[in-house]
């Protein structure tokens, strides 16, 4: 941060995909209307002309419905490895809020992809510079949409958030700590063996886990958890993505087994928890 109303920043990412892909769905219409933002964030509409100096619009859908368009140009345009645009955030008045330029390059890494994006957004008008502190987060949370979409994941997953008024250390210590867990986990009401295995761990901003147990019948459909722990100005963003074999498994567990519901109450749990610390 150099100034209240600029900031600067560099994300680097390993994809799964090929660069092909990943530049296809960096710039495409289809694409960035099935990833464009942060979580829990649609498209309402996208449209791009995928071309040096093309325009392209994307108008954003936040949780409460309410919605933001994103006009930008491609400055650079140099399929499949390099990409400057710069965008504007507009406010439903029209009242331009934010500018930024993103540099994007693209190295083939195996059949994957190193990504490497850097950004430098500034404030318009004064209302406008607090929206900056969530710029960097914003990105990170989009590129993980990015992959998902990629992957084919969004189609067989359940995503719950909470924002938790505690850095990610403290957050990250209650999630993985005997003496915490046995506080808040689990549903509101009702007893239910879980097993569960850390297949990675990086303190304190990810956990990733394999889950069985406490659907009844579908105990042998395990899933995978990833929970992420993004700092939002000394607050935590949290985000659990739990990842089902098939989107029919994902269906069962949800409508069956009340699967969100049962998510919903333990972060609620956990929210309440971290409170009293």
């Amino acid at each position: 941060m150099t100034d209240p109303a600029e900031r600067e920043f560099e994300i680097i990412r390993t994809l799964s995909s090929p660069v092909a892909l990943v530049f296809a769905a960096l710039t495409e219409a289809e694409h960035l209307a099935r990833w464009w933002g942060p979580e829990g964030f649609g498209v309402a509409s996208a449209s791009s002309e995928t071309r040096p100096g093309g325009a392209f619009s994307i108008v954003m859908r936040a949780p409460d419905g309410s919605e933001t368009p994103v006009d930008g140009t491609y400055v650079e345009f140099d399929p499949p490895r390099h990409l400057v645009a710069t965008t504007t955030a507009v406010a439903p008045d029209g009242t331009e809020l934010v500018a930024s330029t993103v540099t994007i390059d693209l190295t083939p890494r195996g059949e994957g992809t190193d990504l490497r994006l850097r950004a430098r957004g500034v404030a318009l008008v004064p209302d406008a510079a607090p929206m900056l502190g969530g710029m960097e987060l914003g990105w990170v949370q989009s590129l993980r949409c990015l992959d998902d979409h990629l992957t084919g994941a969004v189609h067989r997953q359940t995503v719950v958030m909470r924002l938790l008024e505690a850095p990610p250390e403290r957050v990250f210590e209650v999630w993985v700590s005997p003496e915490h867990l046995a506080r808040w986990w689990g549903p509101d009401g009702a007893d239910a063996p879980n097993g569960i295995e850390y297949d990675e761990i990086a303190p304190p901003t990810m956990l990733s886990f394999v889950q069985r147990g406490g659907a009844g019948e579908d105990d042998d459909l395990p899933f995978r958890s990833t929970v992420t722990f993004d700092d939002f100005m000394g607050n935590t963003v949290l985000t659990m993505k739990s990842v089902f074999e098939t989107a029919e498994a994902r269906d069962r567990v949800v409508t069956e087994h009340q699967a969100v519901d049962a998510a919903d109450q333990r972060l609620d749990r956990l929210v309440a928890y971290v409170a009293t610390r």
